[in-house]
């Protein structure tokens, strides 16, 4: 089995010690890549938040010219609250050929291994430049990424291809799905429950949205359209959160719940929020307002986004199999900021060590033999690049 080099496994270790909760700070690890990168003599580019708390960082190094590769990948995590560790999950423990921490999977052991390495690439002369990115909030919308590409656009800053680390366990992944998360709030008609047919009861109501939205997911189970490349192979729709509802004697006033689609690049994400709205309109809103034309529904867009659908042949995708043992491509379905990036019109693939199964989890690893297979996609991409 590989090893990962010692110099990668302290990197690990020291980025898995920033505590990069997603409501917290990142300008720890920001500043401590920073530092590094700068006594490479990188160039450097910093966007941050509206309250100064975080920061992306976008770092060149090699020739100032256009195209190149980008290394990218998030700084932020998941809260360890609620959750039953074993060991400090912002302490890096090595047991059982595996690294344990909050991150190591999703995703600071990519992040890790491209710094670590990072000296490496310029003492064997860079012939075109190496980027990194490293973003906040990814873990919450993907909310920072979209200053640094913006930033990027303004400075005409294109790189040739991205490679996103997400974990895919080092295979290169060319399409997951796109998420739109949405937020329903229903207005009833308080009275006492005695009484029910005078009031206008928002959690039925709520209730039966969240059926039809069961129904629709059933259809897209049973009837398609399917992409076998995705390991969930067909949209899928979901309700996560419901809140409504004072006391039982009392016919509830309001009642909100969040809903998201999780759709293939190809569905019309559009479409699916149409038909609930029209359900809604068409099946329940006549007859709530036949006791109270004030009530209705109030629609709230959480978070968007897109799919990335890459071709098998296209340039980033043929780099990235050039560099791993794995001759075919895959898909999966949950999301990355490879589609802004693509969107953006940068092209950008996914690849990077571990799986997506330990993420978020107590007890977060990734194997060595994984960080080591990273170690080497990145030591076979400075062979291409370097002279």
């Amino acid at each position: 089995m590989p090893e990962p080099s010692a110099s990668v496994v302290e990197s690990v270790a020291r980025i898995v010690g920033f505590p990069t909760v997603s409501r917290d700070s990142n300008l720890d690890l920001i500043d401590w890549a920073r530092a590094r990168l700068e006594a490479l003599g990188a160039r450097l580019r910093l966007t941050y938040d509206s309250e100064q708390r975080k920061a992306n960082l976008f770092a060149s190094l090699g020739p100032e010219a256009d195209g190149g590769v980008l290394l990218s990948g998030h700084t932020d995590v998941v809260p360890v609250e609620g959750q039953s560790w074993d060991t400090d999950p912002f302490r890096a423990e090595i047991a059982a050929e595996r690294i344990y921490g909050r991150g190591t999977a999703d995703m600071k052991g990519f992040i890790a291994t491209a710094l670590a390495l990072a000296p490496e690439f310029v003492a064997n002369g860079l012939r075109q430049p190496l980027h990194f990115a490293l973003s906040y909030d990814e873990e919450v919308g993907c909310i920072g990424v979209r200053a640094l590409i913006s930033d990027l656009a303004q400075a005409r800053i294109r790189p040739a291809a991205v490679i996103v680390g997400e974990p895919t366990n080092m295979r290169v992944v060319i399409g997951h799905k796109g998420k739109h998360g949405y937020r329903c709030t229903v207005r009833g008609l308080a009275c006492h429950s005695a009484y029910a047919p005078q009031g206008v009861n928002a959690v039925e109501a709520a209730a039966e949205l969240v059926a039809y939205l069961k129904s629709m997911a059933r259809r897209y189970r049973d009837r398609g359209p399917y992409d076998p490349l995705f390991d969930v192979a067909h949209t899928t729709i979901h309700t996560g959160v419901i809140q409504g509802g004072t006391a039982l004697n009392i016919v509830p006033k309001q009642c909100s719940f969040d809903f998201e689609f999780r759709h293939l690049p190809d569905d019309v994400p559009s479409a699916l929020f149409d038909e609930l709205k029209q359900y809604a309109e068409r099946e329940l809103l006549p007859e709530m307002q036949r006791v109270d034309p004030a009530s209705g529904f109030e629609w709230e867009v959480l978070s968007v986004m897109p799919g990335l659908n890459v071709a098998a042949d296209s340039a980033p995708a043929r780099l990235a199999l050039g560099l791993t043992d794995f001759r075919d491509v895959g898909k999966v379905s949950y999301g990355t900021e490879a589609a802004l990036f693509q969107q953006a019109g940068i092209p950008a693939i996914v690849c990077g060590p571990g799986s997506i199964e330990q993420a978020h989890k107590p007890n977060e690893y990734l194997s060595l033999d994984q960080l080591a297979q990273c170690e080497e996609f990145l030591r076979r991409l400075m062979h291409r690049i370097c002279g």
